[in-house]
């Protein structure tokens, strides 16, 4: 199964643990640039607040586009002699231009259309000389699309396709949309287009980030292939010694106070507990600012058994996920990466999961102690949550985050830089701790496309709310990842003697 960070019966939850939290230690990824230092937290200052928007990434995106017409008037041929060309390039200019608003794109929009070969090399030399993050192009007849197979390997940059219903047929696109660095949108919802500029986005964000890595005793840096992402290791004692100058200042009573004001329930923290998972958000700010990192993920299974802090940071955690700051569990480096692409891609909060198969009823319970509350996106108002302890260690604050019965979810699991599991299916019911033991978000899911959950790949997949099938692996395929799917059937059992 290669990198797959799936747990086989024969290891105890403790192993699977120790395995996915060293998986990037196992392959290389992080090691080289390692120096044996310990290394000083800077105190915190008593009274300086840390507004978070200073810590997420804020990359230049910048996107070249063109529209690509066959020279007028037209003549036989699709989009036909009735469409109005003038009238729909005015409008798809339009949505272009406010799409790149939204999103902080910076759009470089040819004023004329490209109709001829001087206009196709006058624009292949463009993006030569000015390397943008990707190359929309915006068909109007259907004879343009000679050029855009040339452009996928001339322009040298990820290529964006969109071909409105009346310039491609099935055959158009049958084999040129799953190309390695090509995404096309064919479609009249412009949506679809602007699915596109999200991709892009979230590939600069990636390349703009830096995630600390918080655990063993070393020091170093490395840079992620394929995301581009940067990765500096930092000493776990760094964070409980930080930590532990923090004190209870106005804003951790404020977000102690805001966490208990907004539960659906509150079962057994106290409000000093409440108080010492608002220190452990501030101390991750800190580090956060200290370091010049924009995510984080931490052994904090670890930090928790060795009894360095009175609580784990699982709800310092979920209101950094709230806020856009990917905080992972179990120093998981690609587990954060996978919650990574939940928030930068599709815009809201996910949490990663330990994954149990349900054999009586066929389903697959996912369940941890760490969950964001905007689970439907950042800008939509939160899931309903009960503030419990943490289940393994009965410490601190966790929160039980109440998903939506009936609705369709995502798991995404990066295995590697280079390798995404992507699976979907459906929230069936929360589940209760107790009677059933483990984490605290803990959903049944009833899973697409696989007959036996116990073939469900990967360990500690991210639940997304929502199907996002197409729109991951469309930014995969945009980006050369492999994509993995888990097998609909079990693998047949090699015969006895064989």
């Amino acid at each position: 199964m290669g990198n797959h960070a799936h747990c086989d019966c024969c290891l105890s939850r403790r192993q699977c643990l120790q395995y996915v939290g060293s998986a990037a230690l196992a392959t290389g990824l992080i090691g080289k640039a390692l120096e044996p230092a310990l290394g000083q937290a800077k105190p915190a200052a008593a009274d300086e607040h840390i507004p978070v928007e200073t810590l997420r990434p804020h990359p230049t995106v910048r996107i070249t586009a063109a529209i690509l017409q066959m020279p007028r008037p037209y003549w036989l041929g699709w989009p036909g002699t009735t469409y109005d060309l003038d009238r729909f390039q005015k409008l798809y200019r339009s949505q272009a231009d406010a799409s790149a608003k939204r999103l902080g794109i910076a759009l470089d929009l040819l004023p004329d259309p490209i109709q001829d070969e001087h206009g196709y090399a006058s624009l292949v030399q463009r993006v030569k000389e000015q390397k943008p993050d990707a190359l929309l192009i915006i068909l109007q007849h259907m004879s343009c699309w000679g050029w855009a197979d040339r452009l996928s390997r001339d322009a040298g940059v990820p290529l964006l396709i969109f071909s409105p219903i009346g310039t491609s047929f099935t055959g158009h696109v049958i084999g040129f949309s799953r190309r390695p660095g090509v995404y096309v949108a064919s479609t009249l919802e412009w949506a679809g287009v602007e699915a596109g500029f999200r991709m892009v986005r979230a590939k600069r964000l990636f390349e703009e980030s830096r995630i600390l890595w918080i655990h063993g005793n070393q020091r170093g840096e490395t840079v992620l292939d394929h995301l581009g992402t940067k990765v500096r290791q930092i000493p776990r004692d760094m964070f409980n010694q930080l930590f532990d100058t923090v004190p209870a200042t106005p804003e951790v009573k404020d977000i102690a106070a805001d966490g208990r004001r907004h539960a659906k329930k509150i079962v057994e923290p106290t409000p000093q507990d409440s108080i010492n998972s608002a220190r452990a958000y501030v101390t991750a700010k800190h580090l956060l600012r200290q370091e010049k990192a924009n995510a984080l993920s931490m052994d904090c299974l670890g930090m928790v058994g060795a009894k360095l802090v009175p609580t784990p940071p699982c709800f310092a955690w979920t209101r950094l996920q709230d806020e856009g700051i990917t905080a992972g569990c179990e120093a998981d480096l690609f587990g954060a990466t996978s919650l990574m692409l939940t928030s930068y891609l599709l815009g809201r909060t996910s949490y990663m999961n330990d994954p149990v198969a349900e054999t009586y009823k066929n389903l697959l319970i996912t369940a941890h102690c760490t969950c964001g509350t905007r689970i439907a996106g950042f800008d939509k108002p939160p899931a309903p949550y009960i503030l419990r302890n943490h289940s393994e260690s009965a410490l601190g604050v966790s929160t039980q985050v109440l998903w939506p019965v009936g609705q369709p979810i995502t798991l995404i699991r990066f295995t590697g830089p280079g390798e995404i599991i992507i699976d979907t299916g459906k929230v069936v019911s929360n589940v209760n701790t107790p009677p059933a033991g483990g984490c605290r978000t803990s959903l049944e899911l009833a899973m697409d496309d696989i007959e036996d959950v116990r073939d469900v790949l990967g360990f500690h997949q991210c639940v997304t709310l929502g199907n996002h099938r197409r729109e991951v692996e469309s930014w995969a395929q945009l980006y050369g990842l492999r994509v993995v799917h888990s097998p609909r059937y079990a693998p047949q059992p090699a015969e006895v003697g064989a």
